[in-house]
């Protein structure tokens, strides 16, 4: 049921632990969590949310990041 819930850019940010800026930018350049474009308000699922976070888990620094890019650089 949560995932029914959606939550504004204000609310997605805090949940993840990030600046609206950030996510904002990442809706932008890619790399961000799906997101819901209702005419013209931003909506995040609850769900997509926690499968982004979940996505990015890892054991150790030295882990292969999956979201660099060509140059090694993360997005």
């Amino acid at each position: 049921m949560e995932d029914r819930v959606l939550l504004d850019t204000k609310a997605a940010a805090k949940r993840l632990g990030l600046s609206t800026s950030t996510l904002e930018k990442l809706r932008v350049y890619g790399g961000g969590p799906n997101f819901c474009k209702l005419r013209r308000n931003v909506r995040y699922r609850c769900g997509d949310l926690d499968r982004w976070i979940e996505d990015r888990l890892r054991s150790s620094t030295s882990a292969p990041d999956a979201y660099a890019d060509a140059s090694g650089e993360s997005q």
